[in-house]
């Protein structure tokens, strides 16, 4: 029988809120929180699962949950609201250890994608999980963006965070330098002196990075200049501008793994 926990108070349960509640206890810990019953498994098949958190109810709908790694608490339903981060909730919680990876792990011949200020969690996870579906061998986040473990995020990324190799680079200028350097083409999204999407060619030998800037502003000068040339997604001009959930998918679309 897994140990209870009762009490809001609970040191576990205090520590579990503050990786959900803190980025820089999340850096610090090396760790984060996850919850929902199918998000926690598929985290667990590429990230470390220490903790496990449910209800009663929780392992009563989902009892594979059981054979999950890590210790495993029993908390009750009062407990489970405060671990929560939005008011409905699945009963699942879990605290996994951090994927760590870096741009010397970035390839000649890859795929990437990189993220430069994009501060929204929806559009940081929802890219995510596009890269992941189309076969992109690692994502890289400029200082500035949404954190890809902070719970919004992770719902957004639908477990993807865990399943492609997320990279913190700090300066985008000095990351698309060093993946250049290593024969990648990297493509921003912008309108100067910029190429249509469809003329684009989809293969790069020595692989190609696409870059995404913020959605308030888009892709510093100092990236831009720094990329091999730009890209643009031709459109109707019924609109100003696409989400960049939306138009970073459809640039990981064109630039996809050439066997989908």
């Amino acid at each position: 029988m897994d140990e209870k926990i009762t009490s809001r108070e609970n040191a576990k349960i205090k520590y579990a809120c503050r990786l959900s509640s803190s980025a820089a206890f999340r850096r610090s810990e090396g760790r984060f929180l996850a919850e929902g019953r199918k998000l926690c498994p598929e985290l667990a098949r590429g990230a470390q699962l220490e903790t496990l958190f449910y209800t009663e109810s929780a392992m009563a709908k989902c009892p594979e949950l059981a054979g999950l790694p890590g210790e495993h608490y029993l908390v009750e339903d009062h407990v489970a609201d405060k671990l929560a981060d939005v008011g409905t909730h699945q009963g699942v919680f879990g605290v996994f250890r951090t994927p760590v990876h870096t741009l010397d792990e970035v390839k000649a011949g890859g795929r990437y994608l990189a993220l430069e200020r994009v501060q929204d969690p929806g559009n940081v996870g929802t890219l995510l999980r596009s890269a992941a579906a189309f076969g992109f061998d690692g994502v890289i986040l400029s200082d500035g963006c949404a954190s890809v473990w902070a719970p919004k995020t992770l719902r957004a990324s639908m477990g993807a965070a865990a399943r492609i190799p997320v990279i913190e680079a700090g300066a985008m200028p000095d990351a698309i330098t060093q993946l250049r350097a290593k024969g990648i083409t990297c493509l921003a999204a912008a309108l100067y002196k910029s190429q249509p999407l469809s003329a684009a060619q989809a293969s790069c030998p020595g692989g190609v990075c696409v870059v995404i800037g913020s959605e308030g502003q888009g892709l510093t000068d100092e990236t831009i200049a720094a990329c091999s040339s730009t890209v643009r997604i031709p459109m109707t001009d019924r609109v100003e501008s696409l989400n960049a959930g939306i138009a970073g998918s459809i640039l990981l679309w064109h630039f996809r793994e050439e066997s989908l």
